[in-house]
């Protein structure tokens, strides 16, 4: 008989990226260098939104069943790749100024249906803050959807479907975040202005390969991993583990993920410059090699659920309400 997992993993400790930056630049001080902005992300915005623009129009009189196979074999990619962008302007890693990252991320956000650049910095910034904290990273998931989901493969594959309606219902459980400003309602009307215009005059093929897109680039698909191996624990403590495959190029180094949190404002492009800099820092640590076989292993194995990951009940002293 397996064993159901029914709660998060605790722990009284600090999270681990702020004691490991500071011994990094103890050590490497030159990575200050590595601290910047990187303007060539505006560049492959534009260049894979064009693609998606021109793939969508291309199929507006092909079968939706083709439609669907180019997103999962294409479109997944070139969408994951807009979300790591997006992520890149929610950290300032594109610009110098505030306005034109934030714009940088609405253009990236125009082929994904939904729109989400604005309102992701918003949480995301947080969880950098506050990794581990129920009430304020919205990275973990709500207890409820975890219960709901459980730890058998049917559950989730139906979460990987659904990915951004679950993610989308955890922040009223968040404290002291806003997701509403003006530039969310400007991200809004211009996404949603975009799926209408694509609807009306190149018709629902079109549309279907950005929702086919959309959803494979983050859900029931290998790339899904990536939400997976960023946190979820699988050589406990260790809490954070980063990917470092093939995948990556595609991916613009997301799976870089401990050099990320240890330095989040270094620009995707030098994170593996960062890890070659200082390598005692993270070669000791367990990485995974294959977003694929992690796809796999979180489907089929029992062991790992959604309640697989840290939750911090104590923070430097400061102890969290839960």
């Amino acid at each position: 008989m397996k064993e159901i997992i029914k709660d998060f993993i605790y722990s009284d400790s600090p999270e681990p990226h702020r004691e490991r930056t500071k011994e990094i630049i103890k050590q490497h001080p030159e990575v200050r260098k590595l601290i910047g902005r990187n303007p060539l992300s505006f560049i492959i915005i534009l260049f894979v939104v064009a693609l998606q623009i021109t793939i969508a129009i291309l199929l507006s009189s092909q079968p939706w069943w083709l439609a669907l196979i180019v997103a999962y074999f294409l479109g997944a990619f070139a969408n994951h790749c807009l979300f790591v962008l997006i992520h890149e302007a929610a950290h300032h890693l594109i610009f110098k100024r505030k306005n034109f990252n934030i714009i940088s991320g609405i253009i990236a956000d125009l082929p994904n249906v939904i729109p989400s650049s604005v309102s992701f910095k918003s949480y995301h910034l947080k969880h950098h803050s506050y990794q581990g904290d129920y009430n304020l990273d919205a990275d973990i998931p709500s207890k409820w959807e975890a219960r709901l989901i459980g730890s058998g493969i049917i559950g989730k594959i139906f979460w990987e479907l659904f990915f951004p309606i679950f993610q989308g219902l955890r922040p009223p459980r968040l404290h002291e975040i806003k997701f509403m400003n003006a530039w969310v309602i400007i991200n809004m009307i211009i996404v949603f202005g975009f799926d209408v215009f694509m609807m009306t005059y190149f018709g629902p093929i079109s549309f279907l390969y950005f929702v086919f897109s959309f959803f494979f680039s983050i859900g029931f698909h290998p790339l899904g991993a990536r939400w997976i191996q960023e946190h979820y624990i699988v050589n406990p403590p260790q809490e954070t583990y980063s990917y470092y495959g093939i995948l990556n190029i595609p991916a613009l180094n997301v799976g870089y993920h401990n050099e990320h949190h240890d330095f989040p404002s270094i620009p995707w492009n030098k994170l593996p410059k960062l890890k070659t800099t200082a390598p005692e820092s993270y070669n000791n640590l367990v990485f995974h090699k294959s977003w694929f076989k992690l796809w796999l292993r979180f489907l089929f194995d029992p062991k790992i659920s959604l309640f697989t990951r840290m939750v911090r009940t104590n923070r430097g002293g400061m102890i969290i309400e839960n």
